[in-house]
């Protein structure tokens, strides 16, 4: 039989855990949802007729972001490469949302690789649209290799398309929003951003970038009115991993597993339009497991990095009996 004195005991443990340590850092999170869901609210309504440029808008996430900033009222500008999918995706808009008030989108061709022609490409939309109000640099690509078996030629690539042309492209849109003292650049980073693992050094080297470069030009802009908004999802399941490279450069032409059961292209795009109408700074989109990773590099570093190296002898192990 418990003693009355020891559950009295127990209990008013159990409640000063609760009101010191618990009730502290749950209050907060609770104020800062409820803010940003009257944010949501607040900004969904001035959203529509919001000129969006969309990089990497021919398939995968940038799809996806097409449709759902499309479907939110927006004058969506859609920019990659292959001018033909970017046509069938312009298509797709117009067919599959007829009952929606919407804008008939805009197709240009960008290389983000192509850096001295992107400036010419943001005035060619300012053209035609007089003003760009949010520029989500989803455009990439991925690699697929070791450090020592990744040729330089492919480091170089890898940097050119995922850090300098979208730095490039961001500085190009720059101006304009400084002047009209109102603007938003979202750039789609990656947990890897936050994060590094093995055989992805290329590709975790130019998010680390961008995620530097994000952090920086948010502080330069705060005066501007010039919004700046990072997010880094998890893996996604789109054809990244096919597209990747290889260390010598060529395709790698196969889906990862981790990719193939990543979040749908819909569900992030949904979180990062909720991530704009919440005026977020800095977001993850990804289970829990890369949030452990997350926060076990940050908290317990040598833990961190025996687990990567345990895991890089695991992939190089599996390389040698291929």
């Amino acid at each position: 039989m418990t003693e009355p004195g020891l559950c009295r005991s127990d209990n008013s443990l159990f409640w000063w855990v609760c009101s010191t340590i618990f009730l502290p850092l749950t209050l907060p999170y609770l104020l800062l949802k409820v803010i940003g869901i009257i944010k949501e609210r607040k900004y969904r309504e001035c959203l529509p007729g919001k000129v969006v440029l969309i990089t990497g808008a021919s398939s995968g996430l940038g799809e996806a972001l097409a449709h759902t900033f499309f479907l939110a009222g927006c004058k969506v500008v859609l920019a990659a490469r292959r001018k033909d999918e970017l046509e069938r995706v312009r298509k797709d808009l117009l067919e599959l949302h007829t009952t929606v008030v919407t804008h008939s989108p805009v197709v240009i061709s960008i290389d983000l690789s192509d850096i001295n022609s992107l400036s010419a490409k943001v005035q060619e939309i300012l053209e035609i649209h007089g003003q760009i109000d949010i520029i989500i640099n989803n455009a990439g690509i991925s690699v697929r290799s070791g450090c020592l078996s990744t040729a330089m030629d492919v480091d170089i690539k890898v940097m050119l398309v995922n850090y300098f042309g979208t730095v490039a492209l961001s500085k190009a849109c720059l101006p304009s929003m400084m002047k009209r003292k109102e603007g938003r650049i979202v750039c789609v980073s990656s947990v890897q951003g936050k994060f590094s693992i093995p055989h992805r050094s290329a590709y975790g080297a130019s998010k680390h970038a961008l995620q530097a470069f994000c952090d920086s030009l948010r502080a330069e802009m705060a005066d501007h009115n010039v919004k700046v908004t990072l997010v880094s999802p998890g893996y996604i399941r789109t054809a990244l991993s096919y597209n990747a490279l290889t260390g010598s450069g060529t395709q790698y032409g196969k889906m990862d597993p981790t990719t193939e059961s990543g979040y749908s292209p819909e569900k992030v795009a949904k979180r990062i339009l909720k991530a704009v109408l919440r005026d977020e700074q800095d977001v993850i989109v990804a289970p829990i497991a890369p949030l452990i990773a997350y926060w076990i590099r940050h908290l317990c570093p040598p833990l961190y990095f025996y687990i990567m190296a345990r895991r890089a002898r695991k992939l190089e192990a599996s390389d040698k009996v291929k």
